[in-house]
């Protein structure tokens, strides 16, 4: 299932529309567990994941929206003209899309004058990488492993899964608004404000977690199928986590799994691909 609801759903008295019925501690349980969203539609297996999505949009439906951002940062951030890096980002992004068979499709890479280490790839296969990430990046095999991570993103669909959830989220919320409507007004705006971080944290943060823990692994089986040294993705986070600011906020506040939740999830995966050697045969 890739949603459970949480509340029942009886018909009004009024009849129409179903009235959701949940008690506020009933309520509060549910923002905490992220189970809150009484809905199930749209759910695929994806066989790269190994697990079903829900997806109530695909890929192809936010290429527009994708194209018209691509556009603007190309036009906003300031582009590399370094031909060695440009190269090298082009050749081993095209090594590593072709080992996930992905190659006979148009891919575009720029590399931006920017010194925050980090890439991004937006749907339509348009993949960006700042300079500052080579400051982290000890080898093409490191590279590799990035690329390998971005292009995973798009093969598991995260974007259009991500938009779906906020999409499933918002109706959650004003359900959820619906029930507190029909609260004593003492409790209301507590409530309303419980609602907010519950969906927030509980839902559409974890699960951004989830997506990059699962781009890690997809993307060093790329990596391995390319002919790059799938650990050398294990020595990158390793520099990564060296590099950054150790005062950030605790993993459930954040975005993407800590250094140490992604390091060791990396291992374990390593491990049980045989590929935590010097050298992993291809």
């Amino acid at each position: 299932m890739c949603l459970t609801g949480h509340a029942d759903q009886t018909q009004s008295s009024l009849g129409g529309s179903p009235r959701i019925r949940m008690s506020r501690r009933d309520l509060v349980r549910g923002l905490a567990a992220g189970t809150v969203v009484a809905f199930t539609a749209g759910c695929s297996y994806n066989s790269a994941l190994g697990r079903d999505q829900l997806l109530m949009v695909s890929e192809a439906d936010l290429i527009q929206f994708s194209l018209s951002a691509w556009a603007e940062t190309l036009k906003t951030e300031k582009r590399s003209d370094d031909p060695v890096l440009n190269r090298r980002v082009r050749g081993i992004g095209q090594d590593i899309v072709t080992a996930a068979g992905r190659g006979k499709e148009a891919w575009e890479y720029a590399v931006f004058e920017n010194k925050a280490a980090n890439a991004f790839v937006l749907p339509g296969n348009k993949v960006g990488v700042n300079t500052g990430l080579f400051k982290a990046i000890a080898n093409d095999d490191q590279l590799a492993a990035v690329l390998g991570h971005e292009a995973a993103h798009v093969t598991a669909q995260h974007a259009a899964e991500r938009y779906s959830q906020g999409m499933v989220a918002q109706m959650g919320m004003a359900a959820a608004n619906l029930a507190i409507a029909q609260t004593d007004g003492g409790h209301q705006r507590e409530l309303s404000k419980a609602l907010g971080l519950g969906v927030q944290f509980g839902v559409l943060m974890p699960f951004s977690r989830q997506h990059e823990l699962e781009a890690d692994r997809i993307g060093v089986d790329y990596m391995h199928a390319a002919g790059f040294e799938p650990v050398q993705a294990l020595k990158l986070w390793q520099n990564m986590a060296k590099s950054q600011d150790k005062a950030g906020p605790p993993q459930w506040l954040s975005t993407h799994p800590s250094d140490e939740t992604r390091i060791a999830a990396l291992q374990a995966y390593l491990t049980q691909r045989g590929w935590m050697g010097s050298k992993a045969s291809v």
